[in-house]
């Protein structure tokens, strides 16, 4: 068999992970864009610069934050225990809250280019037409940022797949529950199966350059010429 039962294991659960954190990233990246495209102020600037944080932080550190934030005695960790609720960190709840923390600018920043691209005239002709702001965000802004929108899905999704440190540091290395792919990986080479940590990188490595080639045929036909 070319992967083991655990090896599977693993890769099911990242795509799981991976799933839900691109749908909850569409659900809220998708409006943080649009605000961050329409708004000037500081308090724009000082988001963006939040929200593109974790393309220059070390996960670890990212991960070590956010576990401090959810664990028992952290501030949303305390919070989720006076509601009766259970801790988030060594859960595959937790993995999805860190996930989402750490590939939130994968979601927004293709979405915002978009949005910026987009300028006003089309949002004119709308709201000629009597078209509120919510049937112009509908009606309008998605269909025509749609290219964006596809493109941070699936760079969302590539990098959660692709975690490690956010993931070690939140969820731990439980069989079944928190190990993803990334530290299946880690666990072979620590123990000298390089053959299995071979075959599991081997899918790994297809899965990237997969997303890469559909990414450059997306843009390539989606890409308007350059009026001459």
């Amino acid at each position: 068999m070319f992967l083991s039962p655990d090896n599977l294991q693993a890769l099911w659960l990242t795509f799981q992970v991976a799933a839900l954190t691109t749908l909850i990233l569409l659900v809220l990246g998708t409006p943080l864009a649009w605000w961050l495209a329409r708004s000037r102020g500081m308090g724009a600037k000082l988001t963006g610069a939040l929200v593109s944080l974790p393309l220059v932080l070390p996960p670890s550190v990212l991960g070590f934050y956010l576990l401090v934030t959810l664990g028992p005695n952290g501030p949303l960790g305390s919070a989720l225990q006076m509601l009766g609720l259970p801790a988030l960190p060594f859960t595959f709840a937790g993995l999805v809250v860190g996930s989402v923390f750490y590939s939130l600018p994968f979601m927004v920043q293709p979405i915002l280019n978009s949005m910026q691209a987009l300028g006003a005239r089309p949002l004119e002709v709308a709201a000629t037409l009597r078209a509120s702001p919510w049937d112009r965000f509908v009606h309008v802004v998605l269909p025509l940022c749609r290219p964006g929108i596809v493109t941070g899905c699936i760079m969302s999704f590539a990098h959660t797949v692709g975690e490690f440190g956010v993931v070690l540091m939140v969820g731990g290395n439980i069989p079944g529950v928190t190990r993803v792919v990334s530290v299946q990986i880690f666990d072979h080479v620590e123990a000298l199966e390089y053959a299995d940590a071979h075959r599991l990188a081997a899918v790994m490595l297809v899965f990237a350059f997969a997303v890469l080639l559909t990414l450059q045929f997306y843009s390539a036909r989606h890409t308007r010429p350059t009026p001459t």
